[in-house]
């Protein structure tokens, strides 16, 4: 199964800001049902924007998104702190996002994430920024995922992000994406892989197409969950009829049931 992980819940959108700020917990619920109807897997929850109110923010979110929310939750934070305790109140088999190789993460979220019973989002970043090669992106994720594997979290479990950089700043930076997730799957065929589709289209015009079609050439190289928007009706359509198109929806009955729900437009 394709994972999507809804984005909305995440207090940098100004309206999610405001509904947190004003304690609008219908707002929050009604977006969250909006996402899990437009096929989430998971609901994202961010409040990594208020800094100095994160830790109230995020219980209040957790306490008000699960009254609304029937699949798992992706607890979303740089603080480890905060994922205590976002991970101490969730009621299902949270994801947590995330680990990096970077010096002042690395470290810290090992020993958060020891014992834990989650999915975990590696980043493929070390303290030297973003990697050039799929080489790089590789050995990252190997790094990754051995040192997760030392605290309990299986294979299965972890969902490596290449990290998507812009093709506004890197004429190759879609490809080494692309030939990223193939070398992660072939090295690592345990493991998942995830990314957020946006970055691609950082900086230009006509971004959700942009967006739409590098998604089906990830999911061709091999992409099995993403970061978006699934109210975004367009790129979930693209995804449903890529999905169909790779052989991975059993006799279309996923992509015919979205049609007759009215939920494709290509």
């Amino acid at each position: 199964m394709f994972e999507v992980i809804g984005e909305r819940i995440n207090t940098t959108r100004k309206d999610v800001n405001e509904a947190v700020s004003n304690r609008d917990a219908n707002y929050i619920q009604e977006d969250v049902k909006a996402q899990q109807a437009g096929g989430a897997t998971y609901i994202d929850v961010n409040a990594g924007s208020r800094a100095g109110s994160e830790k109230e923010d995020m219980a209040w979110l957790l306490k008000v998104v699960q009254q609304a929310a029937e699949v798992p939750l992706c607890l979303d934070s740089p603080s480890t702190e905060v994922l205590e305790i976002a991970y101490s109140m969730v009621q299902q088999r949270p994801m947590v996002n995330s680990i990096s190789l970077e010096t002042s993460r690395y470290e810290p979220m090992l020993s958060f994430l020891r014992g834990k019973d989650c999915d975990v989002v590696a980043l493929c970043m070390d303290d030297s920024g973003t990697p050039s090669n799929p080489q790089e992106v590789v050995a990252r994720a190997v790094r990754l995922t051995r040192g997760l594997e030392s605290v309990g979290i299986k294979q299965e479990s972890i969902r490596i992000d290449p990290v998507i950089q812009p093709i506004s700043t890197g004429d190759n930076n879609s490809v080494l994406a692309m030939e990223s997730v193939r070398g992660i799957m072939e090295a690592l065929p345990g493991v998942h892989t995830i990314c957020g589709l946006s970055n691609v289209s950082f900086g230009l015009p006509q971004r959700k197409g942009i967006n739409r079609i590098f998604l089906t050439l990830l999911l061709a190289s091999g992409l099995d969950g993403a970061i978006l928007d699934p109210l975004d009706v367009k790129i979930m359509s693209t995804l449903r009829a890529t999905r169909m198109l790779l052989g991975q929806d059993c006799y279309c009955r996923n992509f015919l049931s979205a049609v007759r729900a009215g939920n494709i437009s290509l």
